[in-house]
């Protein structure tokens, strides 16, 4: 069973009459009425994190991955919350130490504060983030329209490319290594874009699960569609280099996670100004496709025109 079916089958009727759970089909809590947004986020070792060698670098992942589901509605992470569960050989003193430090230096990046939390001993090791903001507005899912424009920010794909460098399935050059591993580990978080995605963006979300699955999230309970081109999707130039390196496709790269990079949809008229704040900003913004009629199959065009099949569409939770 996946996430979504999950959610739909046992707890969906529990959150009648609350709008400010936003029918549990979007990123965060919402009351509209004391302006607060909360979003909460679990870690597994394993699962969203390799293991526990580098803990200064894991914890720097958890919170700018958590922090993001705030960012992409367009509000201020304010105080976070952190719970977790392992036992001594996972939180030694030196690991804390670590822990604490890369905190430290996250709460004066992001300018957030730490309020609580918990601790489990377990053999498994996992992390809960719980993430405060406060707003009178945020950017909904489910909110596109028919011919807007999709866009994404920064690059997709590093991480990923991280990931296999890390599971030592790629082997590359020292710079190469260190780039794709802090891309993995430290994702970049747009903060200048928070109050400006008011300006265009009709509906957004961050990229975690993959670009492909995530859209498809975006637009879950609307008959919609999109369309989008291959050429168009943002990788970096040392994606391209370890492309090249090692024979793969792009394709392969671009829907598998990870990213956090803001996915969102405006109206054609807005183009002018995405690329003016995307040059004040220093943001790369890439318009990546269109918004379709349910009359047509969503669809990936390549640089030849022709439809291509991606297989790996993103990260699925499944139980």
């Amino acid at each position: 069973m996946l996430e979504s079916q999950l959610i739909n089958k046992y707890f969906s009727k529990l959150s009648k009459g609350n709008k400010g759970s936003l029918n549990l089909n979007d990123d965060v809590f919402f009351d509209r009425k004391n302006k607060l947004i909360v979003s909460v986020d679990t870690y597994v070792e394993g699962i969203h994190f390799i293991n526990f060698k580098k803990p200064e670098l894991v914890i720097k992942k958890i919170i700018r991955s958590s922090i993001s589901d705030l960012v992409c509605k367009g509000v201020q992470p304010k105080y976070y919350f952190i719970s977790g569960s392992g036992n001594h050989k996972s939180f030694t003193s030196a690991n804390l130490k670590k822990i604490s430090k890369s905190l430290k230096q996250e709460q004066k990046k992001y300018n957030i504060y730490l309020c609580g939390g918990d601790t489990v001993h377990s053999k498994k090791l996992s992390f809960t983030i719980t993430t405060i903001g406060f707003s009178k507005k945020i950017i909904f899912r489910n909110k596109a329209k028919l011919k807007d424009d999709i866009y994404v920010t920064g690059n997709l794909g590093d991480s990923f490319a991280g990931l296999n460098i890390l599971n030592k399935r790629y082997k590359v050059s020292n710079n190469l290594k260190k780039y794709f591993e802090d891309k993995y580990y430290k994702p970049v978080i747009n903060f200048k874009l928070i109050k400006k995605l008011f300006l265009f963006a009709n509906t957004s979300m961050d990229v975690s699960d993959g670009l492909i699955f995530d859209l498809e999230k975006l637009l879950n309970s609307q008959r919609l569609t999109f369309k989008l081109y291959l050429e168009d999707i943002p990788i970096s130039k040392n994606l391209k280099k370890l492309i090249l390196l090692k024979k793969l496709k792009k394709n392969f790269f671009i829907s598998q996670g990870d990213d956090y990079q803001i996915l969102f949809t405006a109206n054609s008229s807005k183009s002018r100004i995405i690329s003016k704040i995307a040059k004040s900003t220093g943001i790369r913004i890439s318009k990546i496709g269109k918004i379709t009629s349910s009359n047509h199959k969503s669809q990936i065009i390549d640089q030849k025109g022709k439809k291509i099949t991606i297989k790996e569409r993103g990260y699925l939770h499944k139980f």
